[in-house]
């Protein structure tokens, strides 16, 4: 697989790994060695950062777009994640309220289809 590919499901930066990693293909073998036994420099990078948008803002707890409208464009070490935990901005408060009120809705939707099949369920309707 192309390097970008497998940084990505590695969870790292493709920008931070070395260079024979981003000049190289990655074989399905190679990968799953690096994901059985992370080499030093694998290891480091996901403990470290930098760290990929997705990582940031799963670490976060906000979403990638939540990332954007806040104007973070560039990748967060582990340590600039933690400082921005510890005093979370005006824009961090605002976003996981939002991804809170996301996650919220759709379990509400996830509840209202769940009790809508059980009542189709037990009429024996088609639901139309």
């Amino acid at each position: 697989m192309k390097p970008a590919t497998a940084a990505k499901k590695l969870g790292v930066l493709l920008e931070a790994t070395p260079a024979d990693f981003q000049e190289g293909v990655v074989t399905r073998a190679q990968f799953d060695e690096l994901q059985a036994n992370p080499p030093e420099w694998l290891a480091t990078l996901r403990r470290e950062g930098p760290h990929p948008r997705t990582v940031v803002a799963a670490k976060l707890g906000v979403s990638n777009s939540g990332l954007a409208r806040s104007g973070v464009e560039e990748s967060l070490t582990t340590a600039q994640i933690k400082e921005l935990l510890v005093s979370p901005p005006e824009w961090l408060v605002r976003e996981r309220a939002t991804q809170a009120e996301v996650r919220a809705e759709k379990v509400r939707v996830k509840e209202r289809d769940a009790e809508r099949a059980k009542r189709r369920a037990e009429s024996g309707g088609s639901g139309a």
